[in-house]
């Protein structure tokens, strides 16, 4: 863990861990002159960032969202078509659907992990069903094993949601590896961080150059252009996105790529204190975590009892300066998506889930802290 001395100050939900090496970096995209998007920082990430996920490609993008977004895309979704999503997770995911047009479905999710039932899945596949979005809840993989099985059974196509991913394993593999395509998140929350950013990582060569070519206007790069001894015209042939990446974004990622192992296990002890401190409370239980696959704890998640008054918890521990929030959403109850379909468990978590701070910069006494007052909380909640 990050130490072992605490201030009495507040403790938040979530902090990166950016520091000296980071600043050094972006030095040193200031010195290049190459600031914007798509140039030699993002393409050195680009390829690091594949071997890490263990796949043979990565296109670096300005967030998850627009990584989902331009997989479906170069998946060739559409209107009249539907996509089979994760109930419980933030509705960036359900969005990336309605932008091409076609109609997000969601499936139910397991109540120990919060994660797609495949069974769910299973029972919703019909005849404009033409693909299926898996999250990785929190950082923990879904039962890709099952999800793989059922898409091609369909002869669909599956997509591993890796926002808050990187880090974890399933069987194994890294996420980022457990479906044919992945997409991850950057976000300031997310267990490495530039701010804002994402990827989209593939072993799929051609959905891979669809998706640069979608992510930059519909064109070759300009710093692809850039190397040649001519002057190359661009052609739009077709609507692309700008959303590219920028070598500042880019130059930080590399830095907290390399870091990226030492920041899970700072998370992993955090969340084995938690595990010891919180064991056998009443009215709350804590996260699980699978022999087949291990995850990143981007967040800690306690689900209540139905008795405990959630929001009287959170009050108590934000009066402590305690960062506290919700788990995340039922997508299905959200009005954008007029869906009148029962997720009976993701609902459930939705009402039930309490996230206390977890990020890499915790110390054992801010831990230790947090931990003594959720139990005293949750006991002043019944």
């Amino acid at each position: 863990m990050a130490g072992n001395s605490g201030t009495h100050g507040a403790v938040p939900l979530g902090r990166p861990s950016l520091g000296a090496e980071e600043l050094a970096a972006l030095e040193e995209v200031f010195r290049s002159g190459w600031v914007a998007g798509a140039g030699p920082a993002c393409r050195a990430f680009e390829e690091e960032f594949a071997q890490a996920c263990g796949v043979g490609h990565a296109v670096a993008v300005a967030n998850c969202t627009a990584a989902l977004h331009l997989a479906l895309l170069a998946r060739g979704v559409g209107p009249g078509d539907e996509v089979i999503v994760a109930d419980y997770t933030f509705p960036a995911t359900g969005h990336s659907v309605l932008y091409t047009g076609a109609t997000p479905v969601f499936a139910d999710v397991r109540a120990d992990l919060g994660t797609v039932d495949p069974a769910s899945v299973a029972a919703l596949v019909g005849p404009r069903t033409v693909g299926i979005i898996a999250v990785d809840a929190a950082g923990m993989p879904a039962d890709y094993a099952e999800l793989t099985a059922i898409a091609d059974r369909h002869g669909l196509f599956l997509v591993e949601d890796a926002a808050c991913a990187a880090g974890s394993t399933y069987q194994g593999r890294p996420a980022g590896s457990l479906a044919p395509v992945a997409a991850f998140s950057f976000h300031g929350r997310k267990g490495i961080t530039c701010g804002e950013g994402g990827a989209v990582v593939t072993d799929d060569a051609v959905l891979a150059a669809k998706v640069r070519k979608l992510a930059s206007f519909g064109l070759e790069s300009a710093w692809s252009r850039a190397a040649s001894t001519e002057l190359p015209i661009p052609v739009f042939d077709e609507a692309g996105y700008n959303y590219k990446l920028s070598d500042l974004a880019a130059a930080v990622m590399r830095v907290q790529l390399r870091r990226l192992p030492e920041l899970v296990g700072r998370r992993r002890a955090a969340a084995d204190r938690y595990a010891e401190l919180l064991a056998g409370a009443e009215g709350l239980t804590l996260p699980a975590e699978p022999a087949d696959r291990t995850t990143s704890w981007q967040s800690y998640l306690l689900t209540l009892a139905p008795e405990v008054d959630r929001g009287r918890t959170a009050a108590l521990l934000r009066e402590q300066e305690i960062g506290c929030n919700f788990g995340t959403y039922a997508s299905h109850v959200q009005p954008v998506y007029g869906d009148t379909r029962e997720c009976p468990v993701s609902a459930d978590l939705f009402r039930r889930q309490l996230a206390i701070p977890m990020h890499s910069e915790l110390t054992d006494s801010e831990v230790e802290r947090v931990a003594i007052a959720v139990r005293k909380a949750v006991e002043n909640s019944s």
